[in-house]
């Protein structure tokens, strides 16, 4: 069980929740700074406030980081553009003849061949689809992988566009949802976004179990974490 509230500090909004943990934890969402507050059940609201108004200048210093972070500009799907891919930039090549379009990889060079006439939203959605179709056959195997490591069962998982974060989990269906946007980033990162979720079928919250769960399966989740949200973020 958890109590939620929220402390207001001019035009900062801070979530606060009050759960069964022993220290508070101070969060500063990417990509668009929100910010959460995690205190003990018997925290009381002028104990909260005054801790986050002892770190306004760190919330200022982090939100100021993610404004800065690099966003990717929104691609148009054309001769010699850059995408990114598992991590690693490749150029584009767009061809086009009758017929179903499709995607090709070959080396560091994209090949999305579309009828002719084609305009950008259908070349987006091809890739989108193509990108997906990439992701699934990823994330299977991962999830296979860390049923067997876990004890856990996956009911299902779903691939979409995600706007704040890279994945969920819903405990009680079994299931999570994933970005795909991930897609572009480095596999080990992906995958460590699948254990997190997956973790989350053994201890729903962010708790302290949560973090020792992260520990001992995933010893450099700090550091995935970090890189993973300062690569550039999808348009």
């Amino acid at each position: 069980m958890s109590d939620e509230d929220e402390i207001v500090l001019g035009v900062l909004r801070i979530h606060l929740v009050r759960k069964a943990v022993k220290n508070v934890h101070l969060t500063v969402h990417p990509p668009d700074g929100r910010v959460t507050l995690v205190a003990p059940v018997n925290t009381r609201s002028e104990v909260a406030r005054a801790y986050a108004i002892s770190k306004l200048a760190w919330i200022r210093l982090q939100q100021n980081a993610l404004k800065a972070q690099a966003r990717e500009t929104p691609r148009q799907f054309r001769e010699r553009e850059s995408h990114e891919l598992w991590g690693r930039r490749h150029l584009m090549t767009v061809r086009e003849a009758d017929g179903k379009p499709f995607v090709k990889l070959d080396h560091k060079r994209i090949t999305l061949t579309v009828r002719p006439g084609h305009d950008l939203a259908k070349r987006a959605q091809v890739m989108h689809d193509w990108h997906k179709a990439l992701l699934h056959a990823l994330v299977q195997k991962l999830i296979a992988k860390w049923e067997s490591k876990l004890g856990v069962s996956v009911s299902g998982y779903f691939l979409q566009r995600m706007k704040t974060k890279w994945g969920s989990c819903n405990p009680r269906a079994g299931n999570i949802r994933l970005n795909t946007e991930l897609v572009k980033k480095p596999k080990d990162l992906v995958e460590y976004v699948v254990v997190h979720e997956m973790l989350h079928l053994i201890e729903p919250t962010h708790s302290e179990l949560f973090v020792a769960l992260l520990d001992r399966h995933w010893p450099q989740w700090q550091e995935a974490r970090k890189e993973l949200n300062a690569l550039p973020l999808g348009s």
